[in-house]
């Protein structure tokens, strides 16, 4: 019985554990309600499991389906990264590629890889978009075949994720504005009096990697330049990728902060390639994303992604204090 499981009986399965309800996976699927509950039906009985309690208004994983989605899912994604791979090595290069790119990514890594790409790949157009944050969307929807995102991005399971590099993200102030002032951990009920600065969409970003709790004051910003113009301006306070703003702390300009529930030192985030498992990209772009991994290579010394959890800064933060010399802060 269980030789006759097919892939469509699988599809089916995530469908409707993604969806919630056998109607709703029938949207999806393009099909009636009851051909989705027959499949599921057959399929059960093939597998002798049942996958789904009926009892309730919406059906529910069981524990054995719960357990079997996983596997499902493995499956499937195999099954459509061969399909994909097989096409690809049928098709040939790629006449154009697009790829989209979180703005915290550095430029010179990228300006690098345009550049070689141009050389390898002549007849292959390339197009980029470099947004604030919303590069999964694109790419989920097929408008990119590639994304560099950073690791606060939610990560659908459509996706696959290649590493790239890290960026180091420490929280900054105009060394003129009241919050410079203060010496060691600055508490939340004072931070939460100035304009925090932001430019990302809060809805963008996953739970475990939030820099911070909701400010009461924020001011969302479209580009990284007029953050950091704002940020001069003493405007308020706000995380900046440590390669835009060396010489600002260089010159005293701007100066680190240290947040309630931050990290001792400062954030560091991932940098990933990401691509549809379904849909992974051609010849042309898995050398872009290789060239990334090749001269930026994730490893770095003393660089290391961390999980923006508050009960991990603030362990982090009790160990630091146990074992700092009096008299000697850290240093940023």
């Amino acid at each position: 019985m269980l030789d006759g499981v097919s892939l469509d009986q699988l599809r089916t399965f995530i469908a409707a554990a993604d969806e919630g309800s056998f109607s709703a996976a029938g949207r999806r699927l393009k099909r009636a309600q009851s051909v989705v509950s027959q499949t599921l039906a057959n399929l059960e009985g093939q597998l002798g499991v049942k996958l789904f309690d009926r009892s309730g208004r919406c059906p529910v994983l069981t524990d054995q389906g719960r357990a079997l989605l996983a596997d499902a899912r493995a499956v499937a994604g195999n099954v459509d990264l061969f399909k994909a791979r097989a096409k690809n090595f049928a098709g040939g290069l790629e006449p154009e590629l697009s790829v989209a790119v979180d703005m915290m990514f550095p430029p010179a890594p990228f300006t690098a890889a345009v550049a070689a790409f141009q050389q390898k790949f002549p007849s292959t157009l390339l197009n980029f978009d470099v947004e604030s944050s919303a590069v999964v969307e694109p790419v989920l929807a097929g408008r990119c075949r590639v994304g560099v995102v950073g690791s606060w991005a939610i990560a659908p399971p459509q996706l696959t994720y290649e590493q790239l590099l890290t960026v180091r993200i420490p929280i900054v102030v105009s060394s003129q504005h009241p919050l410079a002032k203060h010496r060691g951990t600055i508490p939340a009920a004072i931070s939460a009096k100035h304009v925090f600065l932001t430019h990302v969409d809060q809805a963008d970003i996953s739970q475990a990697q939030r820099f911070i709790p909701q400010p009461a004051r924020l001011w969302r910003l479209s580009h990284l330049e007029t953050k950091l113009a704002f940020l001069r301006a003493g405007l308020g306070y706000a995380g900046m990728p440590l390669h835009m703003i060396e010489a600002d702390l260089a010159s005293g300009a701007l100066v680190p902060i240290r947040l309630e529930d931050s990290p001792p030192e400062c954030y560091v985030i991932s940098m990933s390639a990401i691509y549809r498992t379904d849909s992974p990209p051609g010849p042309a772009g898995r050398w872009f994303i290789d060239f990334l991994k090749q001269e930026y290579p994730p490893t770095r010394p003393k660089e290391k992604a961390v999980t923006l959890l508050p009960s991990t800064a603030k362990r982090r933060r009790s160990s630091s204090r146990r074992s700092r010399p009096k008299g000697k802060p850290r240093g940023h």
